[in-house]
Protein backbone atom coordinates (compact mmCIF):
# COMPACT_ATOMS: atom_id res chain seq x y z
CA UNK A 1 0.00 0.00 0.00
CA UNK A 2 1.27 3.49 -0.87
CA UNK A 3 2.32 5.84 1.92
CA UNK A 4 -0.41 8.23 3.02
CA UNK A 5 -0.10 11.99 2.53
CA UNK A 6 -3.14 12.60 4.73
CA UNK A 7 -4.43 10.90 7.85
CA UNK A 8 -7.99 11.88 6.91
CA UNK A 9 -9.88 13.19 3.89
CA UNK A 10 -13.42 14.36 4.52
CA UNK A 11 -16.21 14.85 2.01
CA UNK A 12 -19.19 16.88 3.11
CA UNK A 13 -21.44 19.86 2.74
CA UNK A 14 -19.45 23.09 3.03
CA UNK A 15 -21.78 25.11 5.24
CA UNK A 16 -21.61 28.30 7.29
CA UNK A 17 -23.55 28.14 10.57
CA UNK A 18 -25.69 31.09 11.64
CA UNK A 19 -26.35 30.45 15.33
CA UNK A 20 -28.90 32.19 17.54
CA UNK A 21 -30.22 31.59 21.05
CA UNK A 22 -33.99 31.17 21.25
CA UNK A 23 -36.76 29.47 23.22
CA UNK A 24 -39.35 26.75 22.70
CA UNK A 25 -42.07 29.33 21.95
CA UNK A 26 -40.13 30.63 18.96
CA UNK A 27 -39.64 27.09 17.63
CA UNK A 28 -43.37 26.42 17.97
CA UNK A 29 -44.30 29.69 16.30
CA UNK A 30 -42.05 28.83 13.35
CA UNK A 31 -43.33 25.25 13.15
CA UNK A 32 -39.88 23.79 13.84
CA UNK A 33 -39.18 20.30 15.16
CA UNK A 34 -36.98 20.80 18.23
CA UNK A 35 -33.66 18.98 18.02
CA UNK A 36 -34.09 18.03 14.37
CA UNK A 37 -32.61 19.08 11.04
CA UNK A 38 -34.80 20.30 8.18
CA UNK A 39 -33.77 21.12 4.63
CA UNK A 40 -35.08 24.51 3.50
CA UNK A 41 -34.92 26.59 0.35
CA UNK A 42 -33.25 29.98 -0.01
CA UNK A 43 -36.51 31.92 0.48
CA UNK A 44 -37.25 30.12 3.75
CA UNK A 45 -33.65 30.66 4.87
CA UNK A 46 -34.03 34.40 4.36
CA UNK A 47 -37.43 34.44 6.12
CA UNK A 48 -36.15 32.52 9.14
CA UNK A 49 -33.00 34.62 9.33
CA UNK A 50 -35.08 37.79 9.54
CA UNK A 51 -37.16 36.28 12.36
CA UNK A 52 -34.13 35.09 14.38
CA UNK A 53 -32.52 37.12 17.11
CA UNK A 54 -28.91 38.25 17.19
CA UNK A 55 -26.75 35.63 15.51
CA UNK A 56 -23.16 34.40 15.49
CA UNK A 57 -21.72 33.38 12.10
CA UNK A 58 -19.22 30.49 12.22
CA UNK A 59 -18.06 28.07 9.55
CA UNK A 60 -19.59 24.64 10.05
CA UNK A 61 -20.76 21.57 8.18
CA UNK A 62 -20.71 18.14 9.81
CA UNK A 63 -17.73 16.52 8.09
CA UNK A 64 -15.80 19.81 8.02
CA UNK A 65 -16.21 20.12 11.80
CA UNK A 66 -14.78 16.61 12.21
CA UNK A 67 -11.85 17.30 9.90
CA UNK A 68 -10.96 20.53 11.68
CA UNK A 69 -11.15 18.73 15.02
CA UNK A 70 -8.73 16.12 13.73
CA UNK A 71 -6.34 18.80 12.49
CA UNK A 72 -6.43 20.25 16.01
CA UNK A 73 -5.34 16.85 17.32
CA UNK A 74 -2.29 16.82 15.08
CA UNK A 75 -3.67 14.89 12.11
CA UNK A 76 -2.80 15.64 8.49
CA UNK A 77 -6.22 16.58 7.20
CA UNK A 78 -7.93 17.47 3.92
CA UNK A 79 -11.49 18.34 2.94
CA UNK A 80 -13.60 18.34 -0.22
CA UNK A 81 -16.75 20.48 -0.30
CA UNK A 82 -18.42 22.88 -2.74
CA UNK A 83 -18.79 26.63 -2.26
CA UNK A 84 -19.87 29.57 -4.39
CA UNK A 85 -17.48 32.46 -4.89
CA UNK A 86 -19.39 34.73 -2.50
CA UNK A 87 -18.94 36.21 0.97
CA UNK A 88 -19.92 33.10 2.92
CA UNK A 89 -17.89 30.89 0.58
CA UNK A 90 -14.81 33.02 1.20
CA UNK A 91 -15.39 32.89 4.96
CA UNK A 92 -15.61 29.10 4.96
CA UNK A 93 -12.50 28.65 2.79
CA UNK A 94 -10.50 31.04 4.96
CA UNK A 95 -11.54 29.32 8.19
CA UNK A 96 -10.78 25.78 7.09
CA UNK A 97 -7.39 26.69 5.66
CA UNK A 98 -6.54 28.68 8.80
CA UNK A 99 -7.14 25.45 10.72
CA UNK A 100 -4.34 23.84 8.64
CA UNK A 101 -6.70 21.70 6.59
CA UNK A 102 -5.81 21.15 2.94
CA UNK A 103 -8.74 22.55 0.91
CA UNK A 104 -8.59 23.10 -2.85
CA UNK A 105 -12.09 22.39 -4.21
CA UNK A 106 -12.91 24.82 -7.03
CA UNK A 107 -15.54 27.48 -6.30
CA UNK A 108 -18.67 27.71 -8.45
CA UNK A 109 -19.32 31.09 -10.04
CA UNK A 110 -23.01 30.73 -10.83
CA UNK A 111 -26.01 28.94 -9.37
CA UNK A 112 -27.17 29.06 -5.74
CA UNK A 113 -25.35 30.86 -2.93
CA UNK A 114 -23.01 29.10 -0.51
CA UNK A 115 -24.79 26.86 1.95
CA UNK A 116 -25.85 27.99 5.40
CA UNK A 117 -27.37 26.32 8.42
CA UNK A 118 -29.59 28.39 10.71
CA UNK A 119 -29.03 26.89 14.15
CA UNK A 120 -31.47 27.75 16.95
CA UNK A 121 -30.19 26.91 20.43
CA UNK A 122 -32.65 26.63 23.33
CA UNK A 123 -31.66 27.15 27.00
CA UNK A 124 -31.25 23.38 27.49
CA UNK A 125 -28.48 23.34 24.86
CA UNK A 126 -30.58 21.56 22.23
CA UNK A 127 -30.00 22.72 18.66
CA UNK A 128 -32.62 22.87 15.93
CA UNK A 129 -31.07 23.13 12.47
CA UNK A 130 -32.55 24.50 9.26
CA UNK A 131 -30.22 23.95 6.35
CA UNK A 132 -30.12 25.62 2.95
CA UNK A 133 -27.71 23.37 1.03
CA UNK A 134 -27.15 25.90 -1.74
CA UNK A 135 -23.87 25.52 -3.60
CA UNK A 136 -22.85 22.47 -1.54
CA UNK A 137 -25.35 20.44 -3.60
CA UNK A 138 -23.21 21.12 -6.65
CA UNK A 139 -20.45 18.82 -5.44
CA UNK A 140 -19.90 16.33 -8.26
CA UNK A 141 -17.74 13.36 -9.14
CA UNK A 142 -15.33 15.73 -10.93
CA UNK A 143 -14.53 17.35 -7.56
CA UNK A 144 -13.25 14.04 -6.20
CA UNK A 145 -9.60 13.73 -7.13
CA UNK A 146 -8.58 10.08 -7.29
CA UNK A 147 -5.02 10.69 -6.12
CA UNK A 148 -6.14 12.68 -3.08
CA UNK A 149 -8.44 9.84 -2.04
CA UNK A 150 -5.65 7.28 -2.47
CA UNK A 151 -3.35 9.55 -0.46
CA UNK A 152 -5.60 9.48 2.64
CA UNK A 153 -5.44 6.76 5.28
CA UNK A 154 -9.10 7.30 6.23
CA UNK A 155 -11.98 8.72 4.19
CA UNK A 156 -14.80 10.33 6.19
CA UNK A 157 -18.25 10.80 4.66
CA UNK A 158 -21.31 12.46 6.16
CA UNK A 159 -24.79 11.03 5.68
CA UNK A 160 -26.15 14.46 4.84
CA UNK A 161 -24.22 14.22 1.57
CA UNK A 162 -26.61 11.50 0.44
CA UNK A 163 -29.43 14.01 -0.27
CA UNK A 164 -28.27 15.70 -3.51
CA UNK A 165 -27.93 13.12 -6.35
CA UNK A 166 -24.68 14.56 -7.73
CA UNK A 167 -23.11 14.68 -4.27
CA UNK A 168 -24.22 11.10 -3.70
CA UNK A 169 -22.35 10.11 -6.86
CA UNK A 170 -19.24 11.88 -5.53
CA UNK A 171 -19.66 10.01 -2.23
CA UNK A 172 -19.88 6.64 -4.04
CA UNK A 173 -16.87 7.45 -6.24
CA UNK A 174 -14.71 8.33 -3.23
CA UNK A 175 -15.74 5.16 -1.38
CA UNK A 176 -14.99 2.99 -4.41
CA UNK A 177 -11.54 4.53 -4.93
CA UNK A 178 -10.73 4.21 -1.23
CA UNK A 179 -11.78 0.59 -1.11
CA UNK A 180 -9.69 -0.21 -4.19
CA UNK A 181 -6.67 1.46 -2.59
CA UNK A 182 -7.09 -0.45 0.67
CA UNK A 183 -8.10 2.64 2.63
CA UNK A 184 -10.74 2.71 5.40
CA UNK A 185 -14.04 4.49 4.83
CA UNK A 186 -15.98 5.94 7.76
CA UNK A 187 -19.61 7.08 7.53
CA UNK A 188 -21.49 9.32 9.94
CA UNK A 189 -25.24 8.74 9.80
CA UNK A 190 -25.68 12.48 10.55
CA UNK A 191 -29.36 12.60 11.59
CA UNK A 192 -32.19 10.15 12.31
CA UNK A 193 -34.37 11.88 9.70
CA UNK A 194 -31.57 11.34 7.18
CA UNK A 195 -31.52 7.67 8.14
CA UNK A 196 -35.28 7.46 7.71
CA UNK A 197 -34.87 8.68 4.12
CA UNK A 198 -31.99 6.41 3.15
CA UNK A 199 -32.01 3.47 5.56
CA UNK A 200 -31.78 0.73 2.93
CA UNK A 201 -29.01 2.51 1.05
CA UNK A 202 -26.92 3.08 4.20
CA UNK A 203 -27.30 -0.56 5.19
CA UNK A 204 -26.32 -1.47 1.63
CA UNK A 205 -23.11 0.56 1.95
CA UNK A 206 -22.24 -1.33 5.13
CA UNK A 207 -23.06 -4.80 3.84
CA UNK A 208 -21.35 -4.27 0.48
CA UNK A 209 -18.08 -3.48 2.24
CA UNK A 210 -18.05 0.15 1.05
CA UNK A 211 -18.04 1.36 4.67
CA UNK A 212 -15.88 -0.16 7.39
CA UNK A 213 -16.48 2.35 10.23
CA UNK A 214 -19.88 3.70 11.26
CA UNK A 215 -20.67 6.61 13.59
CA UNK A 216 -24.20 7.02 14.96
CA UNK A 217 -25.96 8.46 17.96
CA UNK A 218 -28.59 6.50 19.83
CA UNK A 219 -31.58 7.80 17.86
CA UNK A 220 -29.84 7.22 14.52
CA UNK A 221 -29.06 3.64 15.51
CA UNK A 222 -32.70 3.02 16.47
CA UNK A 223 -33.78 4.44 13.12
CA UNK A 224 -31.26 2.36 11.18
CA UNK A 225 -32.54 -0.92 12.57
CA UNK A 226 -36.14 0.20 13.21
CA UNK A 227 -36.25 -0.83 16.84
CA UNK A 228 -36.82 1.11 20.06
CA UNK A 229 -34.68 -1.32 22.06
CA UNK A 230 -31.06 -0.22 22.30
CA UNK A 231 -29.59 -3.66 22.98
CA UNK A 232 -31.40 -5.12 19.98
CA UNK A 233 -30.12 -2.35 17.71
CA UNK A 234 -26.60 -2.72 19.11
CA UNK A 235 -26.71 -6.46 18.50
CA UNK A 236 -27.67 -5.88 14.88
CA UNK A 237 -24.82 -3.41 14.46
CA UNK A 238 -22.36 -5.88 15.96
CA UNK A 239 -23.58 -8.53 13.51
CA UNK A 240 -22.44 -6.29 10.63
CA UNK A 241 -18.83 -7.07 11.69
CA UNK A 242 -17.61 -3.53 11.14
CA UNK A 243 -16.30 -1.00 13.64
CA UNK A 244 -19.41 0.70 15.03
CA UNK A 245 -19.32 3.73 17.34
CA UNK A 246 -22.51 4.84 19.07
CA UNK A 247 -22.67 8.04 21.13
CA UNK A 248 -25.20 8.30 23.98
CA UNK A 249 -24.81 11.91 25.24
CA UNK A 250 -24.15 11.95 28.99
CA UNK A 251 -24.19 8.13 29.06
CA UNK A 252 -20.96 8.05 27.07
CA UNK A 253 -20.41 5.81 24.08
CA UNK A 254 -20.40 2.19 23.00
CA UNK A 255 -17.87 0.77 20.55
CA UNK A 256 -18.63 -2.54 18.86
CA UNK A 257 -16.73 -4.88 16.59
CA UNK A 258 -17.59 -8.40 15.60
CA UNK A 259 -15.56 -9.57 18.59
CA UNK A 260 -16.18 -7.12 21.40
CA UNK A 261 -18.35 -4.44 22.97
CA UNK A 262 -16.61 -1.58 24.77
CA UNK A 263 -18.43 1.04 26.84
CA UNK A 264 -16.77 4.37 27.58
CA UNK A 265 -17.89 7.25 29.82
CA UNK A 266 -18.62 10.80 28.74
CA UNK A 267 -16.10 13.45 29.74
CA UNK A 268 -17.22 15.82 32.52
CA UNK A 269 -18.57 19.26 31.58
CA UNK A 270 -19.27 22.31 33.70
CA UNK A 271 -22.35 23.35 31.70
CA UNK A 272 -23.93 22.35 28.40
CA UNK A 273 -24.23 25.50 26.30
CA UNK A 274 -24.79 24.23 22.74
CA UNK A 275 -24.80 20.60 21.56
CA UNK A 276 -24.11 21.60 17.94
CA UNK A 277 -21.18 19.57 16.68
CA UNK A 278 -20.99 17.14 19.60
CA UNK A 279 -21.16 14.08 17.36
CA UNK A 280 -18.83 15.67 14.81
CA UNK A 281 -16.15 16.32 17.41
CA UNK A 282 -16.58 12.90 19.00
CA UNK A 283 -15.85 11.42 15.58
CA UNK A 284 -12.82 13.73 15.30
CA UNK A 285 -11.33 12.50 18.55
CA UNK A 286 -12.08 8.87 17.83
CA UNK A 287 -10.65 8.92 14.31
CA UNK A 288 -7.60 10.87 15.48
CA UNK A 289 -6.97 8.03 17.91
CA UNK A 290 -7.26 5.49 15.11
CA UNK A 291 -4.93 7.54 12.92
CA UNK A 292 -2.39 7.55 15.77
CA UNK A 293 -2.82 3.76 16.22
CA UNK A 294 -4.36 4.04 19.69
CA UNK A 295 -6.54 1.28 21.12
CA UNK A 296 -10.32 1.63 20.98
CA UNK A 297 -10.62 2.70 24.64
CA UNK A 298 -8.25 5.62 24.05
CA UNK A 299 -10.07 6.49 20.81
CA UNK A 300 -13.37 6.70 22.71
CA UNK A 301 -11.72 8.79 25.42
CA UNK A 302 -10.39 11.26 22.85
CA UNK A 303 -13.82 11.43 21.27
CA UNK A 304 -15.43 12.21 24.62
CA UNK A 305 -12.86 14.93 25.37
CA UNK A 306 -13.41 16.65 22.02
CA UNK A 307 -17.20 16.45 22.30
CA UNK A 308 -17.12 17.83 25.85
CA UNK A 309 -15.08 20.82 24.69
CA UNK A 310 -17.44 21.79 21.90
CA UNK A 311 -20.71 21.58 23.87
CA UNK A 312 -19.47 24.10 26.46
CA UNK A 313 -19.60 27.06 24.05
CA UNK A 314 -21.59 28.34 21.08
CA UNK A 315 -20.56 26.90 17.73
CA UNK A 316 -19.45 23.55 16.34
CA UNK A 317 -15.73 24.27 16.03
CA UNK A 318 -13.26 23.80 18.93
CA UNK A 319 -12.16 26.90 20.78
CA UNK A 320 -9.59 25.20 23.02
CA UNK A 321 -6.38 23.43 21.99
CA UNK A 322 -7.60 19.82 21.66
CA UNK A 323 -4.10 18.36 21.61
CA UNK A 324 -3.34 20.17 24.86
CA UNK A 325 -6.58 18.87 26.42
CA UNK A 326 -5.61 15.33 25.41
CA UNK A 327 -2.15 15.75 26.95
CA UNK A 328 -3.66 17.11 30.18
CA UNK A 329 -5.84 13.99 30.37
CA UNK A 330 -2.82 11.75 29.98
CA UNK A 331 -3.14 10.88 26.28
CA UNK A 332 0.02 11.40 24.24
CA UNK A 333 -0.63 11.84 20.52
Amino acid sequence: MRASRFDILGLGNAIVDVISRTDDDFLAAQGLNKGGMALIDEARAEELYRAMGQATVISGGSAANTIIGMAGLGCRAAFIGKLKDDELGGLFAHDIRAAKVDFSTNFSFDGPASARCLVLVTPDGQRTMNTFLGASQNLTESDVDEERVKDARFIYLEGYLWDPPEAKAAFVKAAKIARGAGRKVALSLSDSFCVDRYRDEFIGLIRSGSVQILFANESELHSLYQTADFDTALGQLRAEKILGVVTRSEKGSVVVTGDEILTAPAAPVEAVVDTTGAGDLFAAGFLAGLAKDKDLAICARLGALAAAEVIQHIGARPQADLAQLAAQSGVTL
